[in-house]
């Protein structure tokens, strides 16, 4: 019998979801107790069982397999010894991942993609954010942070408007304002677990303070270039007295997704109108995508595709593609040399 306690689990995001995959599990050892990885660092887990945390190691089997991410809901035992093992893993609801990285964080319902209103604003990388939640299938929503230090945030946020898919939730948040944050309070109700997404300096850390009055370390940004310094260095869960907890992350230097199809749904949908259905929206005849959709956003695109492709990849593809392309350089040389006789 696995214990675990639904009303303390619930403030650590516990649902029926999660409860109806403990059926398949069977506890080795008594006292085996359902907790949820908080904090992972290196070599270093820590767990949270509704009463406390604590450190953990996981079995060498769980290791060998798809890697443990911050949000995993696990099993964990105590040996005679009185050490805490990781002996088992709920499969995850979703989970945040990079393509070639290991996860980001697990079991996330809904994404908070934080950019500021400042030299951090980039539609490129938003619509990467967009897309990884869209691929994991987690509701996103746009924070724009710094509205107080911006000179020109109504025009940013025009071009947010004009950019991203119909539907897609934002609002402007200053992270040191209370009523500004205030806002979120739809969003974290109890059992609701959120992950913040953005890039160092974005506010993350000054937002997850506000959110839960955790005194997590933040600094500003450099002069000159506004790139953030990584106060954050870990992922870890943070509690907010709604109950609701949040998962912040420090800020991801490369993001590229599985798949497109719901963050760039307006293209892929302009695209069935076509006249040819290998149409590349570059200018040829009867394309119904070049000039309805902000050139940009359709140049990023085709970027994303082409990343998606090679993350698809096996080792072998990759051979046969090179291969491919030296045997074309090489006919290249060859005809060029017989041009110039």
């Amino acid at each position: 019998m696995i214990d675990f306690d639904y009303e303390a689990l619930r403030r650590l995001g516990l649902n029926n979801t999660i409860i109806s995959r403990l059926a398949g599990i069977s506890a080795s050892l008594p006292g085996s107790r359902l907790c949820r990885i908080t904090e992972y660092q290196r070599d270093r887990l820590t767990l949270h069982d509704g009463a406390a945390e604590f450190s953990a190691r996981a079995l060498p089997r769980l290791l060998a397999g798809s890697p443990l991410c911050v949000g995993d809901w696990v099993i964990a035992e105590s040996n005679a010894l009185n050490e805490v093992w990781i002996s088992e893993r709920l499969s995850p609801m979703n989970q945040l991942a990079r393509a070639d990285a290991p996860p980001i964080a697990s079991n996330i319902d809904t994404a908070l993609l934080v950019m500021g209103l400042d030299g951090d604003f980039n539609l490129r990388r938003l619509e990467r954010y967009l897309a990884l939640s869209a691929s994991a299938e987690i509701a996103p929503l746009i924070i724009l942070s710094k509205p107080d230090i911006s000179d020109d945030a109504d025009e940013k946020i025009a071009a947010l408007i004009a950019r991203i898919p119909p539907g897609t939730d934002f609002m402007k948040i200053n992270g040191t304002d209370p009523d500004s944050v205030a806002q979120l309070n739809g969003w974290l109700g109890a059992g609701q677990t959120i992950c913040l997404l953005g890039s160092s300096g974005a506010g993350k850390s000054t937002l997850t303070n506000a959110l839960t009055g955790a005194l997590q370390e933040t600094g500003g940004v450099r002069h000159g270039d506004n790139r953030g310094r990584h106060t954050t260095t870990a992922r870890s869960m943070h509690f907010c007295p709604s109950g609701a907890c949040i998962i912040d992350t420090p800020g991801l230097r490369s993001l590229s997704p599985d798949s497109l199809s719901s963050a760039f749904d307006d293209i892929e949908s302009l695209a069935l109108q076509c006249q040819f259905r290998d149409c590349r929206h570059d200018g040829e005849p009867g394309c119904a995508v070049a000039g309805h959709i902000d050139p940009d956003r359709l140049r990023n695109y085709h970027k994303l595709q082409r990343e998606v492709r090679r993350n698809q990849q096996t080792a072998l593809d990759r051979i046969a593609e090179r291969n491919k392309w030296k045997s074309l350089m090489k006919s290249a040389a060859v005809r060029s040399r017989m041009k110039r006789g």
